[in-house]
């Protein structure tokens, strides 16, 4: 019995705590794009390109040797 009242102790300060950081997210949605989100997107912007040219180069690889399948 003091196992289930101490559990239920334990539920509502989780569950704000479970609230409270999935509202952290959130609370940057309506501001002015920061250094560091810009950064984030040109980071991720490079990836992306970086990506695209490995596959690219590599279907132009298997093209050349004639490979079945050209996907990579």
């Amino acid at each position: 019995m003091k196992k289930q009242r101490d559990i239920s102790k334990l539920k509502l300060p989780l569950i704000f705590s479970a609230l409270f950081i999935a509202a952290i997210p959130l609370s940057g949605c309506d501001r002015d794009e920061g250094g560091l989100e810009e950064a984030a997107e040109n980071t991720e912007e490079a990836m992306t390109d970086f990506g695209n040219t490995v596959e690219d180069k590599c279907e132009e690889a298997k093209s050349g040797v004639d490979a079945k399948d050209t996907d990579c």
